[in-house]
């Protein structure tokens, strides 16, 4: 059972198999009814969403299924009931789950119990599905991935930062983070993402002069400096990155046709200018939208990789 729980779970061709899939998906929004039935998808959102479920929601139900909303606080999935019963139980109810939530170890366990794929919205550590929209905006925009380089700059020690050092690893790309010492993800994940850069052309590296990581950068990319569960950090946070917000002079020095990505939500006059993130460069929107079209391309990889499965 193929499920998608980190940006390393696809390999690099089967990453790029699934930006096509998206591409062709977003010309031709019908064309793949995967879950045709109707199918029930089950979608649980731990944390705080717009984009993921309005994007989950139309998306799968443009591929013909029911996107079943699970309230995850009156779940009480590992707090009323063990992670692993719940997964026995949606197993026997929909065809894939789709879960936002905190723990990637307890996504696991569900991936693991639930005998249908299991689909990453966001956890503490990765962010997966933001990933593919990610690429697939930047392929719309600047043509091949594979040797373009991508800046990620501010707190790159969270879910973004892990999934852009992986994903961009497997695109091929060079990915740098920038951000204040302390604040680069872990040695671990570093070290995932350049085993793959060695087999793809890419390579990540670690920066915290922000001039430096941005000079000469094909794609910028910023997020919020106060993540989901951080909010009483804010103001100590907002001293530390202060030299680090993305506006026009920083972006002066990206490559000429450089584009600006941000997965909101977005807090102008702080990791972003208003100027930047409303300005030519800025493919935010474009960005928001492939969310539908991404992640139906990676709910038609994993159902086809099912269907494969069962018919063995």
């Amino acid at each position: 059972m193929r499920h998608f729980l980190a940006d390393d779970d696809l390999t690099p061709a089967e990453q790029a198999e699934v930006l096509d899939l998206a591409a062709e998906l977003k010309a031709a929004p019908f064309s793949a009814r995967p879950y045709d039935g109707p199918q029930s998808v089950a979608m649980i959102f731990d944390k705080p969403t717009l984009r993921t479920q309005v994007s989950f929601g139309a998306g799968i139900a443009e591929l013909g299924g029911n996107p079943m909303l699970v309230e995850g606080r009156l779940a009480g999935i590992g707090v009323r009931e063990s992670v692993e019963d719940v997964a026995r139980v949606l197993g026997r109810q929909v065809s894939t789950v789709v879960w936002r939530t905190f723990a990637q170890a307890d996504l696991e366990c569900m991936a693991e119990h639930a005998g249908v794929p299991v689909v990453n919205a966001l956890t503490d550590e990765f962010h997966p599905c933001q990933l593919i929209a990610d690429l697939l905006t930047v392929r719309e925009h600047r043509g091949e991935l594979a040797g373009l380089t991508v800046a990620f700059v501010g707190d790159a020690a969270n879910n973004m930062g892990n999934s852009w050092l992986l994903a961009g690893a497997t695109a091929g790309m060079h990915v740098r983070m920038v951000g204040p010492d302390g604040y680069l993800p872990d040695d671990a994940v570093f070290a995932r993402a350049a085993a793959i850069a060695e087999t793809t052309g890419g390579s990540v590296t670690g920066l915290s002069d922000p001039v430096e990581g941005v000079t000469g950068a094909d794609v910028v990319v910023t997020d919020t400096w106060v993540s989901m569960g951080k909010e009483d950090e804010e103001a100590a946070r907002a001293a530390v990155f202060a030299g680090y917000q993305l506006d026009a002079a920083l972006l002066g020095h990206a490559a000429p046709g450089a584009v600006v990505l941000h997965c909101l939500p977005a807090y102008r006059g702080k990791e972003i200018s208003a100027e930047v993130i409303d300005g030519p460069q800025s493919v935010v929107w474009d960005e928001a939208e492939n969310r539908r079209h991404a992640q139906k391309a990676v709910l038609t990889f994993l159902m086809r990789h099912a269907e494969g499965q069962a018919g063995r």
